[in-house]
């Protein structure tokens, strides 16, 4: 409120200028901040030159199949995964979710490997998206779940409303999970949220992917149903 903002403005325009010009950025950043420029503002003044840095993750193909090439389970669930896609007309899509100020983004990234070795068609989300971002890429990719992975404590905050979007756009059918370092004591708000699965460290892999089989309505028998699984 207090700042000169012509002299700000000023202070940005030869920061996007010094950047556009391989001149010493730092000082040109230091300047803007003295006239109280915001770190938002002084980081859009380099996006005007550089330009935002954006990656699109995709999934690592064939490290689980080759792994689990033996593994009953794993067989019941790639199994189960072509019986959905038999119903659905192709097979079901899991949209991986990356909301909030979150960086760490490794276990979404084994989480959309496993999946897609099963059979799943997976989207990677981008990093630091808002909870109306990914409503509206589950909505453009016609998803039927949306695992959210959270590691920077934002999810009793960003998973709530996203599922609170869902509701408003008249689309709870779509499931939504929830996966990361969550501590316990919050399982139950979460489940009281909306959430229909959650998953932490050191959860098997192979039976997210069953218990996603059962959340799309395919009767998947437990791990131990020796019987069924050989059927």
């Amino acid at each position: 409120k207090e700042r000169d903002e012509s002299s700000c403005q000023a202070a940005l325009a030869a920061l996007v200028d010094g950047a556009t010009n391989n001149e010493n950025i730092l000082a040109l950043a230091v300047a803007a901040a003295r006239q109280d420029a915001s770190l938002g503002e002084i980081s859009f003044a380099l996006e005007q030159a550089f330009g935002r840095y954006e990656t699109t993750p995709r999934p690592v193909t064939g490290v689980y199949s080759e792994a689990y090439a033996d593994d009953k389970r794993f067989t019941q669930v790639v199994a189960g995964v072509e019986s959905v896609a038999r119903r659905l007309g192709r097979p079901p899509r899991l949209l991986v979710a990356k909301m909030g100020q979150d960086g760490h983004d490794r276990g979404a990234n084994v989480i959309a490997s496993a999946f897609t070795d099963m059979g799943f068609d997976v989207v990677s989300g981008p990093l630091f998206q808002t909870p109306r971002e990914t409503l509206e890429m589950a909505l453009e990719k016609d998803v039927d779940a949306i695992g959210c992975s959270s590691l920077a404590a934002g999810h009793k905050t960003l998973i709530p409303e996203l599922i609170s979007l869902l509701n408003e756009e008249g689309r709870a059918d779509i499931k939504v999970i929830a996966g990361g370092v969550i501590p316990p004591q919050d399982y139950d708000f979460l489940k009281k949220s909306g959430v229909q699965g959650i998953y932490g460290p050191g959860s098997n892999v192979v039976e997210c992917g069953a218990d996603m089989l059962r959340l799309l309505g395919h009767n998947m028998p437990p791990a131990d149903d020796n019987e069924k699984a050989t059927e």
